[in-house]
């Protein structure tokens, strides 16, 4: 864990920055999205930070279609709020919601890579967002409810043929240490690399990560690092954790993550997210 730990006193944040899968929402990994519901608790302490002035941004590695419905249970905007910041695909895009309109969107060529790990795991599973719709473009069929929206059947050469935002690679009959041990081998050299719970790599352009996506958020605010309360629980948050004034990890995060950190909170079952907002944000009466 980091050494920050509470930054000096009277700090209070001035934004937000919010994982979502883990983070706001009692998922893992093999749910359906039924399972989409954010708790009580830790929708009141989203709120009361909204009302107390500070930015909430959502930051994720879904696609922005599959960040918009959260916006709408979490019930952001509010009231006239003005339009919601929103960090979508591990920072290679930048939204305002709603209506959705993409400020900013970072590009790569994907080929390189994902040719590279398919010669390691020739059946993998391979996506794409199909921009503007809200699916993916996929070489055959994901688990049900890993992605969200339409699974439109695709050639590998078709998908990964033109620049991309991010891909997904997805092996099903692997592990998130062989995932793992694979990316550090290749190197994956011009893309930056997440692997997830699973045997699930997300793979971006160089220098995109959370941490880039909520930069060009303060940058608009006015804001800096220091004033970011950021909270996650997946590898993918690590950069966020390391660069935001406070990172925040969730209680089920793995030890490298929790490393990242400058603090852990509770577990996602025992709403972590809430405790964390709660310490700045308390309840009234308390």
């Amino acid at each position: 864990m980091r050494t920050q730990g509470v930054p000096e006193a009277g700090w209070t944040p001035r934004l937000v920055a919010l994982d979502i899968d883990g983070t706001l929402l009692k998922w893992v990994d093999g749910q359906a999205e039924d399972y989409e519901t954010i708790p009580p608790r830790v929708h009141d302490a989203v709120h009361r930070a909204r009302a107390a002035g500070a930015h909430i941004v959502l930051a994720s590695g879904r696609s922005p279609h599959g960040m918009t419905r959260i916006a709408d249970l979490l019930g952001l905007p509010h009231n006239g709020d003005g339009q919601l910041w929103v960090v979508a695909s591990n920072g290679a895009v930048l939204f305002r919601y709603p209506p959705m309109e993409v400020v900013h969107e970072e590009t790569f060529d994907a080929a390189p890579a994902v040719r590279e790990v398919l010669e390691h795991h020739p059946d993998a599973l391979v996506a794409i967002e199909e921009r503007g719709v809200g699916g993916y473009r996929v070489n055959r069929v994901f688990p049900e409810g890993e992605i969200s929206g339409e699974q439109i059947i695709t050639d590998v050469d078709d998908i990964i043929g033109e620049p991309v935002s991010r891909v997904i690679i997805r092996d099903p009959n692997s592990t998130a240490e062989e995932f793992m041990a694979l990316a550090d081998k290749l190197g994956l050299h011009g893309t930056e690399y997440v692997v997830g719970w699973t045997a699930w790599l997300d793979i971006a352009p160089a220098g995109v990560s959370k941490a880039s996506g909520l930069e060009h958020v303060c940058a608009d605010l006015g804001l800096e690092a220091a004033d970011v309360l950021a909270i996650g629980d997946g590898r993918n948050d690590i950069e966020m954790l390391r660069w935001a004034g406070r990172g925040v990890a969730m209680g089920q995060a793995v030890d490298e993550v929790k490393a990242a950190a400058d603090d852990v909170t509770a577990g996602v079952v025992d709403d972590g997210c809430a405790v964390e907002l709660e310490r700045w944000f308390p309840p009234l009466g308390s």
